[in-house]
């Protein structure tokens, strides 16, 4: 077996902004692997600032992998500490290389049968950006929105808020947020519970990661329900998954299935919150279509009924070509 890898820059068609600064560009790694005449196809994407691997020494032990494929190939549990990313791209282009007709998993949606319900995703900007990106979802059919805050002025986040369920109740339109760790211990509960006036149906990673204390009692107060998101990350051993999950008691986890080192830890981290009966949703990490395409596939299989964060396919001006496509707020595969 042959192991490539290589490097990608795709272009944002507008940059985005989140609470953790703006992006212009993402830079990651396809993967192909090559069999008895046949290619599978993965990715490596990673958010730098975000992602735990190590990126100084990335492209050596890209080198390396390649050198050495079938071993690593054998033990990919040896890339997840310092490399998930690496581990997801092989283990998604292993489902690509063994697949027919691009079905990774069996599925109504893989064929083309029916949708996955996706949030529709307003990114932080002016205020004049985030309601044309409203308005914008909502024309669009979407009946899940979730809003960036954090970085803008608080007055008019909840203002904004408060415009979209002047029009929408709760029943129409579920509001999710995403503070991606904005907030603190001083102001926190203030915010929540201004923003609970709005009927949210939860919000992500209000605090910064390892403040379990902090987050706990955030979740006991059961202000606004608590989905845990960068919390996950750099979690590797089952015992401290089940440790976080014992210590924060959140309503939701976020998988993203590429900071958390492939599918089968997210296949772990699923176990682990229903014996606990916490729910989730997946979440893509601004892969292209080929991560996310993975992603999609591996999500409509567990039939989860919740909306997923899979919209992000559109945000680049240089995507690879895709069969997937977004209809009136749900992912399809158009096959």
């Amino acid at each position: 077996m042959k192991i490539t890898f290589k490097k990608y820059e795709l272009k944002f068609s507008r940059p985005i902004l989140t609470s953790r600064g703006g992006m212009n560009v993402k830079n990651g790694y396809f993967v192909y692997l090559e069999e008895a005449g046949k290619v599978g196809v993965g990715e490596c994407s990673f958010i730098e600032g975000l992602s735990c691997d190590n990126l100084e020494n990335y492209e050596e032990k890209l080198e390396e992998i390649a050198a050495a494929p079938q071993s690593y190939i054998a033990n990919l549990e040896s890339l997840q500490s310092e490399f998930p990313s690496i581990r997801f791209g092989i283990e998604t282009a292993l489902l690509s290389l063994k697949s027919s007709d691009d079905i990774l998993f069996q599925s109504d949606f893989a064929f083309g049968k029916c949708g996955i319900p996706i949030n529709g995703l307003v990114w932080m900007g002016k205020e004049d950006f985030l309601q044309q990106q409203i308005e914008e979802k909502l024309a669009a059919g979407f009946r899940c929105i979730k809003l960036k805050v954090g970085a803008l002025d608080f007055s008019i986040e909840l203002k904004l808020i408060e415009g979209i369920r002047k029009q929408f109740s709760a029943k129409e339109i579920e509001l999710r947020l995403d503070a991606n760790g904005a907030f603190n211990a001083q102001d926190v509960f203030e915010k929540l519970k201004a923003f609970s006036a709005f009927e949210i149906h939860s919000i992500e990673q209000p605090v910064q990661p390892k403040q379990f204390n902090l987050m706990r009692e955030i979740c006991a107060s059961n202000i606004i329900p608590v989905a845990l998101d960068e919390e996950l990350i750099g979690v590797n051993a089952q015992k401290e998954r089940a440790k976080v999950l014992d210590a924060i008691l959140p309503t939701y986890i976020i998988l993203k299935p590429s900071l958390l080192g492939g599918l089968q830890p997210c296949n772990e981290w699923i176990s682990l919150a229903e014996k606990r009966a916490i729910k989730w949703w997946a979440t893509s990490a601004l892969e292209s279509n080929i991560g996310l395409n993975a992603i999609a596939q591996w999500v409509a299989e567990k039939e989860n009924l919740l909306p997923q964060g899979l919209g992000t396919g559109s945000l680049y001006q240089n995507n690879v070509p895709s069969k997937l496509e977004i209809r009136n707020g749900a992912l399809w595969n158009c096959v």
